[in-house]
């Protein structure tokens, strides 16, 4: 993996033509939603300003290289000499935090040490959409409330965030949007690409998502849940007479797949993908699926985006809260239990859907509006940072936030 320090041209710091704006996440190739907020957000910075450099801090600066072509460097963080870093984030007029779900436990410390660093140095700062909690380990409540104090303004993806970093103590306005994927735009995913995975073109076609439990996820029983969607995945079978294809949103996902289809007593009708996919043809396979019924938000996101009947299972504040947004029906929780009133609920999903249509698609166009309002922000941002009005043309000097005194982060 390549890690030497990035080159800066001389001198292009500091003119509108040559800013540096870094994009900081969990970006890689560890989750697909991470992976197609990335695109998203290249996408947003690129068509507002095309002579930039854009800089990507990745966790895998080599999957990084691959997949996105709109990044101009990209940079490892984790493993690397601190030394280095910080020369990469010196060299930025803008550093950009997220999108995505990264201001949790045990990880909110290590993204916003950096950004502590990055305005330390004088570079300014905008969390881009980011997604909230769950917050309370005390060294994470600290970092999130000095450093987002500090930001230039701060977007959050939603309701659920909002309240969570409110509660934390974070006392400056948190302007709610949307996630940046829903701006994502559909690839092909051929008649060979499903061929390849076993995946009939004639068939009717049910997308499941499952996901492991972990921090984000931390009150999932995984025998409970595995059997729970083994329920409905074989309810769906007969209900349909629909195969049953898993989409992985993220490596671990694979496995918990498989311990589901080890649960249903039709397992010879599910399938898994197993091919290596970008966020765009992930999403233009959904446009095969008839029904949608998954765990992950990005699924669920994705679902919507291709005007599917999707029956959202939240694990977590954030699904709940995209499916409250989309109008969709979202039972609390994820337990077996529930299996009765689950299934009750596909099948009501699935009579009622033509008549949800309209509210579904209404939904996601508002949704779509204000995913693409967070990346205006942005852009009003980078106007101010070249003197510029953005409505009269005319110069102006933009205020930015000050701190008092510039408090360093525990190591």
């Amino acid at each position: 993996m390549n890690t030497a320090p990035p080159e800066f041209p001389p001198g292009a710091p500091g003119t509108a033509a040559g800013r540096r704006i870094g994009l900081l996440g969990s970006y890689g190739g560890f989750n697909m939603g991470d992976e197609s907020i990335l695109a998203c957000v290249l996408g947003c910075l690129r068509a507002r300003r095309p002579q930039a450099r854009l800089v990507v801090f990745s966790r895998n600066a080599e999957h990084t290289r691959t997949h996105h072509r709109d990044a101009d460097e990209v940079v490892d963080w984790e493993g690397v000499s601190r030394n280095q870093v910080r020369d990469a984030l010196s060299g930025l007029d803008l550093l950009v935090l997220g999108g995505g779900g990264i201001l949790y436990d045990g990880e909110a410390r290590r993204y916003l040490r950096l950004m502590r660093t990055a305005q330390e140095r004088d570079v300014r700062t905008f969390a881009y959409a980011v997604g909230a909690g769950p917050l309370r380990e005390p060294d994470d409540r600290q970092a999130v409330r000095t450093v987002l104090a500090d930001m230039d303004d701060v977007v959050v993806r939603d309701e659920e965030s909002r309240l969570v970093l409110e509660e934390v103590g974070v006392e400056r306005e948190l302007s709610v949007t949307a996630d940046p994927a829903l701006l994502l735009a559909p690839e092909p995913f051929t008649e060979r690409m499903m061929s390849d995975e076993g995946v009939p073109a004639d068939a009717r076609l049910v997308g499941m998502s499952v996901r492991q439990p972990g921090r984000a996820a931390e009150n999932l029983d995984e025998g409970d849940y595995h059997a729970l969607l083994a329920d409905v995945a074989d309810f769906l079978v007969r209900r349909l007479d629909a195969h049953v294809v898993f989409l992985p949103m993220e490596r671990h996902d694979v496995r918990h797949a498989h311990a589901v289809l080890s649960h249903m007593t039709a397992p010879d009708q599910g399938r898994i993908l197993l091919g290596t996919y970008s966020p765009g043809q992930l999403l233009g396979f959904m446009r095969h699926l008839d029904l949608a019924v998954g765990m992950r938000l990005h699924f669920v996101i994705f679902a919507a985006l291709s005007g599917l009947p999707v029956l959202p299972l939240p694990y977590s504040g954030k699904v709940f809260d995209f499916a409250r947004r989309i109008g969709a029906p979202a039972l609390v929780g994820v337990a077996r239990e529930q299996a009765g009133l689950l299934l009750a609920e596909v099948d009501r999903l699935w009579d009622e859907y033509p008549q949800r249509r309209a509210v579904l698609r209404s939904r996601v166009r508002e949704l779509r509006a204000l995913a693409e309002e967070t990346c205006v922000r942005c852009g009003n941002l980078l106007d101010g940072i070249d003197g510029i009005d953005g409505s009269s043309g005319a110069e102006a000097e933009q205020p930015r936030p000050v701190a008092s005194e510039v408090r360093p982060l525990s190591a």
